[in-house]
């Protein structure tokens, strides 16, 4: 490894040794652009890296709301707008009981090198509260989102940082955010925020399209191994949007994805969760139900559950951890290559432990995907709903998917060609950090330093 990436590693182990997902998703990144610094020692002189490293700008601030019975509850609020070189910071919020500075920095310098991988002019950044929505009514959650948004909204702007939707945060909270931003600046900045219902400016396919684009990168990996996406067996975790969407795209396509988990457990559906819109639609009611509990699909569809286990230990054709960052430690990793997997697609954010990736990236006949380019056509779509906003257009949920593809064939195409022209092979994971890295690394350099 180059010297000064080493430097750099160690100095944030140092930093954020209590920020563990921080330092786990630098060294993972850093690690593969040794060979990038050797060729560009300009970078180490302009410290590149020890720039890249911390936020442009992150801050909290206290969120303060009323329950039903008249209660009052503090929670923290947070926004990192990381890296704004090639456009402004865009990132989405995550309302969830067990964020802390670590998760928002581990997303947000994630976000940097995703948004690159798009092409499209949007910088990276991540925010979100340690406000946990479950169990909370409509009224309530109305309540915290009016007061974070009352807090955040100085500090954002279709041309500054543009939130967007996360765990925890969706189509419901992004309406209220956006209502109470509009209430306090007293105009309609649709740009603001995407994610938004389509009725004020919001995009179709926005819903699906993290989903939608995993399954059009997987596409294209197994294009490179000369093999066709139908018939092929999947299995998935969770059962949220990402889920959903890899389930509805796998329908059209001709895939089948046997599995989904919650907190609960996993379900194996053998005929396959994507074989009937019946079932894919249903994955919808079961989130719209706030119980959280995968087991309700078991119920319904008469398939084996498996309470308190990860469906990692499952014979399928594709992996495609697509729930919460960490779902994959060294254990289930050695399930997934006993069961001779060819193909691991990671979905989610840094669904893998950084130990537990490395070992399935030296199996030989194994093809490992990262997730910042898997899962790069939700924040894709999200900029063309930036799009849409600025010119006051609406398309076609066809218009939308062509774009979505489109980017994720070249997302892909750019990942692999940057992994080849360093002599990394097939290396999906690496070319990712560097194609990524490339982009911003050279508009900060002609930005100056600050």
């Amino acid at each position: 490894m180059n010297a000064y990436v080493e430097r750099v590693i160690e100095s944030v182990r140092q930093k954020h040794g209590n920020e563990p997902e921080f330092v786990q998703t630098v060294e993972e990144v850093l690690s593969s652009l040794s060979p990038v610094i050797d060729k560009h020692p300009e970078y180490e002189k302009a410290d590149l890296l020890g720039r890249i490293v911390e936020p442009e700008r992150m801050f909290t601030f206290r969120v303060v709301w009323m329950d039903d019975n008249g209660a009052y509850h503090t929670n923290i609020g947070y926004r990192c707008q990381f890296n704004g070189a090639i456009g402004p910071y865009k990132g989405g919020l995550r309302f969830q009981k067990n964020v802390y500075p670590g998760i928002i920095k581990f997303l947000g310098f994630e976000q940097i090198f995703k948004n690159s991988l798009t092409g499209l002019p949007i910088g990276g950044g991540k925010g979100g509260s340690d406000f946990d929505p479950a169990g909370k009514s409509d009224a309530e959650i109305m309540r915290f989102c009016q007061s974070f948004m009352t807090a955040l909204y100085r500090y954002i702007g279709p041309d500054i940082d543009v939130p967007a939707g996360d765990m925890g945060v969706g189509g419901r909270e992004i309406g209220y955010l956006f209502g109470q931003y509009r209430r306090l600046k007293g105009t309609f900045e649709n740009g603001v925020l995407t994610g938004k219902g389509f009725s004020y400016g919001g995009s179709l396919t926005r819903p699906e399209a993290t989903g939608y684009g995993a399954m059009y990168y997987l596409q294209e990996v197994l294009k490179h191994e000369g093999e066709e996406i139908q018939g092929k067996t999947i299995a998935c975790a969770g059962f949220g949007n990402v889920t959903w969407g890899i389930c509805k795209k796998a329908l059209h396509l001709g895939a089948k994805v046997v599995t989904l988990s919650g907190p609960d457990g996993y379900i194996y559906d053998e005929e396959g969760v994507s074989s009937s819109e019946e079932k894919v639609n249903y994955l919808l009611e079961m989130r719209a139900s706030g119980r959280n509990r995968v087991q309700d699909y078991a119920d319904k569809f008469g398939v084996p559950f498996f309470p308190g286990e990860k469906p990692w230990g499952v014979k399928a054709d594709v992996i495609m951890p697509s729930a919460m960052q960490n779902d994959v430690n060294m254990e289930s990793a050695q399930k997934i290559v006993a069961n001779g997997v060819k193909y691991y697609i990671e979905v989610a954010n840094m669904p893998t432990t950084n130990d537990a990736l490395y070992y399935l990236m030296s199996q030989k006949n194994m093809v490992v995907a990262p997730s910042k380019a898997v899962n790069a056509g939700g924040v894709g779509v999200s900029a063309l709903e930036m799009s849409q906003n600025s010119e006051r257009l609406v398309w076609t949920a066809e218009e939308v998917d062509a774009q979505l593809h489109k980017m994720m064939v070249n997302i892909h195409k750019v990942s692999a060609e940057a992994a080849e022209e360093y002599g990394l092979g097939y290396n999906l994971v690496a070319g990712a950090n560097i194609a990524g890295f490339q982009k911003v690394a050279n508009a900060m350099m002609e930005q100056g330093i600050f």
